[in-house]
């Protein structure tokens, strides 16, 4: 049996045979429609394969011991309790915008210090604030940039930074830069 699915046409119930969009009466729709999709497929498709996401995602991604040991401190009950406190704790406000006077809903729970150079303060929950995925994105780039995180960086050696207006001044200055 034929997968199926309703009309794209406002108004029009009848079925549309996959992969067509449109039924028999509204067929002459689907070049047009095809054509207007597929100025956009670009933006949302991956130029990654299969194979090259999964070795990313299970081999690189955790290329050692502690990634690995990282990765795995993500999936803990004690984890899910810190997010939960953090949460809590921030009122879900992300606060890097906050520092900035800006008040933005946050879902990140972020380490101040990156766990990569202080991994002693994965598990300090003073060491944790909540954070929204804009300024998640920016610190990770100023953490890459100060500290030298990342796959192939190299550490720099800079002072902690933990005063969250300074850390979000510098990574406003990264976004600028770009």
């Amino acid at each position: 049996m034929p997968r199926i699915r309703n009309c794209r046409v406002f108004g029009c119930k009848a079925p549309a045979f996959v992969p067509n969009h449109y039924c028999a009466k509204h067929i002459a729709k689907e070049e047009e429609y095809r054509q207007e999709r597929a100025k956009f497929e670009h933006r949302y498709s991956t130029p990654q394969s299969k194979e090259s996401r999964w070795k990313y995602n299970h081999v690189t991604r955790y290329r050692n011991e502690t990634k690995a040991k990282q990765n795995k401190f993500y999936h803990t009950r004690q984890w899910q309790r810190f997010r939960k406190i953090v949460f809590e704790r921030d009122y879900h406000m992300c606060q890097y915008c906050k520092a900035r006077g800006v008040i933005r809903e946050g879902n990140i729970v972020d380490h101040v210090l990156p766990v990569e150079l202080f991994p002693n303060q994965m598990k300090d929950i003073d060491n944790l604030v909540t954070c929204c995925s804009n300024c998640h994105y920016w610190k990770t780039r100023f953490e890459e940039k100060y500290y030298g995180t990342g796959l192939h960086a190299k550490a720099t050696n800079n002072p902690p930074l933990t005063d969250l207006k300074l850390i979000a001044e510098l990574s406003d200055r990264i976004k600028t830069q770009k």
